[in-house]
């Protein structure tokens, strides 16, 4: 069949379009450029999703497959949705997450759009994940798991996509890149935000400030202050910190301090000490369903809270929109504004944005 795979430029999605042009199928690369990277520190490296060097690579890896490559422009598209979120959450003290975001708005929308329009069948993308008769599974390379930042992706467009490596493991897929000589297979792996490229996170908010129309003020900086009001020192802007942060505070005593909460009416910032990042229940906003749920359902599933996080047992009470999940156990740091996604077993069954926490 045609299919169309997403190029990003990593050995991931090269070695995804390898796989289907070695199963027979009439592969079509396609590269997103995402975001101007003129400005950024390090515009030109390799190892950053959709990066200048990275759309040159996946034109260089499609040539030795010997396939088309075309790359389309997102970045109005990107910028909406992902960068201008990512803006007003951190300045309205949230916790963003940019890519569920592109996810969800970005990489699957459009291209199984263009996909379609090219007459083709489906779109591959090297994302670390599985789809079965219908469920969006975790991968089997645990360590590599991109489920978590899948789950805002409709259902509709879910039944058109295919993932070849689900049933990779990392190391695999390096080897079968050096075997095929593809000039992606020592690329680092992105450790960074794409558009971030080297700036500290609090810079994207201020540059952006002005043309989301953002109170400059509430970017000011505050008082920390302990969990009793007690003031301990300044911080540089409640878009600077997130909850669980520890590192550059800058307040005094031997004890480390952690970031519990953000009072973005009062320009503080919590801090105390890790027993009391402890978070027991949490109330998720636009939750999604990936399985057959009911809009009013009480059911024991996994949620978890964070990419590399550890997927906790709990008890949901689904209304609508809105879940309450009360956790066996207490979680670490669960901040307004991430992603928490509901598991059972290896299946996805939905997910949301952490509206509220309780100890």
């Amino acid at each position: 069949m045609r299919i169309v795979c997403a190029m990003s430029g990593g050995v991931d999605s090269s070695v995804a379009a390898a796989l289907l042009v070695a199963a027979g199928h009439e592969v079509v690369g396609l590269t997103m450029r995402l975001y101007d990277a003129s400005g950024h520190e390090r515009q030109g490296r390799g190892g950053s999703c959709c990066s200048p060097a990275e759309i040159d690579q996946a034109r260089d890896v499609c040539a030795l497959l010997g396939i088309p490559h075309y790359t389309v422009d997102e970045q109005e598209r990107f910028t909406a949705h992902v960068i201008d979120d990512f803006a007003r959450e951190y300045a309205s003290g949230r916790t963003p997450n940019p890519c569920v975001r592109c996810n969800e708005h970005v990489k699957f929308g459009p291209l199984v759009a263009r996909a379609r329009a090219l007459g083709a069948e489906a779109l591959a993308t090297g994302h670390y994940a599985r789809l079965e008769d219908g469920a969006l599974l975790r991968a089997v390379d645990a360590a590599k798991d991109q489920s978590y930042f899948l789950f805002a992706v409709p259902p509709a467009l879910l039944s058109g996509v295919r993932f070849p490596l689900g049933t990779w493991h990392k190391d695999q897929v390096r080897a079968r890149a050096r075997e095929l000589g593809l000039p992606s297979a020592d690329t680092p792996d992105s450790q960074e935000l794409c558009f971030v490229g080297g700036r500290e996170h609090g810079e994207v908010v201020e540059a952006r400030a002005a043309a989301l129309g953002l109170d400059t003020g509430e970017l000011a900086p505050g008082e920390v202050v302990d969990a009793e009001g007690r003031v301990l020192g300044a911080h540089a802007g409640i878009h600077r910190v997130t909850i669980g942060q520890r590192r550059g505070l800058r307040v005094p005593g031997t004890s480390p301090r952690y970031v519990l909460r953000v009072l973005p009416e009062q320009r503080r910032v919590v801090v105390g000490d890790a027993a009391s990042l402890q978070t027991h229940a949490l109330v998720l906003d636009d939750f999604r369903r990936l399985a057959p749920l009911g809009e009013r359902e009480t059911l024991r599933a996994e949620v978890q809270i964070r990419h590399r996080g550890r997927p906790t047992p709990a008890q949901l009470e689904l209304a609508g929109g809105r879940a309450t999940v009360r956790f066996d156990e207490p979680v670490q740091a669960a901040a307004p504004g991430q992603a928490a996604v509901v598991y059972a077993g290896e299946r996805v069954l939905g997910g949301g944005w952490i509206a509220e926490t309780s100890g």
